[in-house]
């Protein structure tokens, strides 16, 4: 009920707060403006990816895009999560069958 209630939580925030976020430029864009090295910046192997600038291709909507884009990342964490929790388990367990038993 946890793991649900946390994913529904990160789920919202995902579509409807990350449509407000700030439009100014993160911090590491900030600092390189104001040293001056801006410019000079190149742009990434995934810069025209479905997702670049936390934005949706094909979706006009900038809100909705954002939102969708958001929605995309939490599913995307929470899905690595699990598989990585499942793995962990799945050694752990494997693990605890191949001990061997003591004699009484």
């Amino acid at each position: 009920m946890f793991l649900v209630g946390g994913l529904l939580v990160a789920v919202g925030l995902a579509l409807l707060v990350s449509g407000f976020a700030s439009s100014s430029p993160d911090g590491l864009e900030k600092v390189a403006q104001d040293k001056g090295f801006l410019e000079t910046a190149r742009d990434h192997l995934l810069d025209d990816g479905p997702l670049a600038g936390y934005q949706v291709a094909g979706v006009d909507n900038q809100r909705l895009s954002t939102g969708i884009s958001g929605l995309i990342g939490v599913l995307i964490t929470f899905g690595l999560g699990m598989a990585l929790f499942a793995l962990v388990r799945g050694l752990r367990s494997r693990g605890d069958d191949s001990e061997p038993t003591r004699a009484p």
